[in-house]
């Protein structure tokens, strides 16, 4: 129990809010529908990705270099503000199988259900999807060019932390 503690109060324990990921797959006009939407919704331009340089799937059309979606990196205290809104739009509720180390990702079906938004018609009804990242401090060892370092596991925010961290910070319930 005493070692509990003192994992908590330790500063450099403390999980924060990397990234948040906006993104939303399309293809043809649609793209640019996707593009706008993003645009529409985080105030930023969009990156447009493309599928790989091996990347060939005949089934579904997919070939090297075919763009296949957009999407947006927010960091940030913009980050959090979009947060809380992009979570009124599925009334703050969380799954707990949408929980992964180190993220979370949840679908917004229809981008006129978050708290705020207008319908532009140029962009129709469309959704897209949001990825939140948590890193702790130190994170920094493993991403540097020169003398990076190996990051252990218990460097990695556990399930329970962002489920903790969602619930103090954002109020989000968990089913």
């Amino acid at each position: 129990m005493n070692e509990l503690k003192q994992k908590i109060m330790n500063v450099m324990r403390t999980p924060k809010i990397s990234k948040v990921v906006l993104s939303a797959g399309a293809t043809g006009d649609n793209l640019e529908k996707s593009r706008k939407l993003l645009a529409l919704i985080s105030g930023m331009n969009p990156q447009i990705v493309k599928a790989g340089p091996r990347r060939r799937i005949p089934a579904f059309g997919v070939r090297p270099g075919l763009p296949l979606g957009t999407r947006v990196t927010l960091g940030g205290k913009k980050s959090i503000a979009l947060l809380r809104k992009l979570l009124g739009a599925i009334d703050n509720t969380l799954r707990k199988n949408q929980i992964n180390d180190n993220h979370f990702s949840f679908g917004i079906k229809e981008y006129i259900e978050i708290p705020g938004a207008e319908y532009v018609r140029e962009i129709g009804i469309r959704g897209f999807n949001v990825t939140v990242v948590f890193e702790r401090a130190g994170l920094r060892v493993k991403k540097k060019k020169i003398k990076s370092g190996h990051i252990p596991k218990k460097q990695h925010v556990s399930k329970e932390e962002i489920i903790k961290f969602m619930e103090e910070k954002f109020k989000t319930v968990f089913i």
